[in-house]
């Protein structure tokens, strides 16, 4: 059993929680991921390390609650447990002195590139950080990621926070005006897709952060297909960071939707949900 240690509500849908898990905040790497169950008949779920402190044994996941499980998840508080809690699973990011790297966050992939963007500074690299939401109370972060960045630009669908518009923008004006050695972009698949649409026309070496649908977490099931260069991969096991340039993503984005009507219905059946199956069929 994992102990939850805290919980933190960081916007309408987000939360954080940190639990106690040693032996992965023992070896976790930025970029690395963990699968968990929140009770027996529970469904797994992967959720990318958004902090790790090995001296208190704990690790600190963000998730948004958009289906079953995460809206279940969202109700544990403080002292309850988890049953399973598997990981560090998958490669690290790329942490290594490049220059001056891009960071972009969309919606709650900025917990997932906030640990990386704090490792590319630590080591001296420039970090030029975006970070997109759909409204100003869905930016999460913001502290702690203009602390680890030279600079930071925010977007925001509706224009109730920082500058109104996608990521793209921004990261239009600093391609056009600076050298830029790397960018990393973590995401919804649609804001990925154009992040790389848009770096490879200035030939700049994009990584992306993949979370498809996986199961077990090990390659075995083939959930995680992903073709990356004309290649099968699985992002468990190779990933979860890619090469964006190389990444299929419209396959992507269609298998990742092969399930939304099973998801609809079971977040109807559980009751926390409003359910419109009805109306629908």
């Amino acid at each position: 059993m994992f102990r939850i240690l805290d919980v933190k509500q960081l916007s309408k849908e987000i939360k954080s929680m940190v639990v106690s898990a040693p032996e992965i905040a023992k070896k976790a790497k930025p970029g690395q991921f963990i699968v968990l169950r929140i009770d027996e008949k529970g469904e797994r779920i992967p959720l990318t390390i958004n902090d790790f402190d090995p001296k208190t044994g704990s690790i600190t996941i963000i998730f948004q609650e958009v289906g079953k499980t995460t809206k279940k998840l969202g109700m544990l508080e403080k002292g309850d447990s988890l049953i399973d809690v598997a990981g560090p699973l998958g490669h690290p990011g790329r942490v290594e002195k490049i220059g001056t790297v891009v960071c972009i966050g969309g919606g709650v992939g900025v917990a997932v590139i906030y640990p990386e963007a704090r490792a590319l500074k630590k080591i001296g690299n420039e970090v030029l950080s975006i970070i997109g939401a759909r409204a100003r109370d869905m930016v999460i972060l913001e502290d702690q990621m203009r602390k680890i960045s030279d600079e930071l630009f925010i977007t925001t669908d509706d224009g109730s926070y920082g500058r109104r518009g996608v990521v793209t923008d921004p990261l239009k004006d600093i391609l056009t005006k600076r050298k830029i050695d790397l960018v990393i972009a973590i995401g919804p698949i649609i804001m990925m897709k154009f992040v790389c649409l848009m770096t490879k026309q200035f030939n700049i070496p994009t990584i992306v952060n993949l979370n498809p649908i996986m199961v077990d977490g090990t390659g075995m099931c083939g959930s995680c297909r992903v073709t990356v260069g004309g290649e099968v991969k699985f992002a468990c096991v190779d990933g979860p960071e890619f090469d964006g340039h190389l990444v299929d993503f419209d396959e992507l984005t269609n298998r990742n939707a092969r399930f939304l009507d099973e998801e609809k219905e079971s977040l109807c059946a559980s009751g926390k949900g409003v359910c419109r199956c009805k109306k629908d069929s």
